[in-house]
């Protein structure tokens, strides 16, 4: 008999029209591809809301066969312009999480800063170089390691990106001291990408006006912190300012906080963050960990998710291995 308590929770990023975007290297998913991808997934899969998953948490309600929920992070103005006009033409409802403070204080997450410096960038062997003149400029006043120290720590490919972009992301995401990390991004964001930060937040995220329309035209919007910070590596207090500012922002544009839902920037948390959640009525909590959810398995506050590339992005192809297991 089918398990009817299985979702499959897909991550999206940006979404844009790539060869005719002004940054066409930028690690996304082409517009025709995710539409592609949507008729895959409406012809295999039962599309659910963010309610009804609630619903099978909290009542016990079965869900649909091969359910599956969209979700999409950081609220990126491509989520408005295109992919909401085509979920809410087919009435579907996708779940939108927001980095509270990139959207009221105009600012640019310091991971999108990262994103742009790599998609503007002709040749990735001269950013490494530039990263280490950077830590040679400020080695002795951190007392930072060799270059080759965290070139060999950080250098690693996964399923990803390759061993230079991820020594470019670990380093400049979470080895340095934050401090130091604001101020290389800062300076690499002016060199290779030019543009005032002000300016480039209001062309990259939603604005409030935005997503209250995507709320009251049946779309779902969740917490994905305030600063956007790996909540794992927080203290305590630092964690529940980081929630409860994401909630005073939710509350601010209409979203009913009897429903609020939490998706870990980077997929980040731990027991301290669970706990946080349970005491300020959050009903579940999105990973970054790759499966499907089987509710009697996996905490509410712990679902997994798979990224866009795990599934299929033509209408006409096969059901892949996670199909199956869904």
């Amino acid at each position: 008999m089918q398990n009817l308590n299985k979702v499959t929770i897909v991550m999206y990023h940006y979404i844009r029209d790539l060869k005719n975007s002004r940054y066409p290297k930028i690690k996304g998913l082409d517009l025709f591809l995710f539409i592609e991808q949507l008729n895959y997934l409406q012809k295999n899969y039962n599309i659910i809301t963010m309610e009804l998953l609630i619903e099978a948490l909290y009542n016990n309600e079965s869900l649909p066969p091969k359910a599956v929920l969209l979700t999409f992070d950081d609220a990126y103005l491509d989520h408005f312009t295109n992919v909401f006009p085509i979920l809410f033409d087919r009435k579907i409802q996708g779940s939108f999480f927001t980095p509270a403070k990139a959207i009221s204080e105009n600012l640019v997450l310091d991971v999108n800063k990262i994103h742009f410096i790599l998609a503007s960038a002709d040749n990735i062997d001269y950013l490494v170089s530039r990263t280490f003149n950077e830590l040679d400029k400020y080695r002795n006043k951190y007392e930072l390691e060799s270059n080759d120290f965290y070139y060999g720590k950080l250098a690693v490919a996964n399923r990803l990106d390759l061993k230079e972009v991820a020594y470019i992301k670990k380093l400049l995401q979470k080895e340095l001291p934050e401090e130091l990390r604001n101020k290389i991004v800062n300076t690499l964001f002016e060199e290779f990408v030019g543009m005032s930060e002000n300016a480039f937040s209001r062309e990259m995220y939603m604005s409030r006006d935005q997503l209250k329309c995507m709320l009251k035209n049946g779309m779902h919007v969740g917490n994905h912190g305030y600063n956007h910070y790996w909540l794992n590596s927080l203290s305590e207090e630092e964690q529940r300012f980081e929630v409860r500012k994401g909630c005073e922002f939710l509350k601010e544009i209409g979203v009913d906080m009897n429903e609020w839902t939490m998706c870990y920037p980077y997929g980040a948390y731990n027991p301290i963050t669970l706990n946080i959640l349970e005491e300020t009525n959050c009903k579940l909590g999105l990973t970054s960990v790759v499966d499907v959810a089987d509710l009697s398995v996996y905490n509410k506050f712990a679902l997994p998710r798979l990224d866009t590339n795990e599934i299929p992005k033509d209408s006409n192809s096969k059901v892949n291995d996670w199909f199956l297991k869904g």
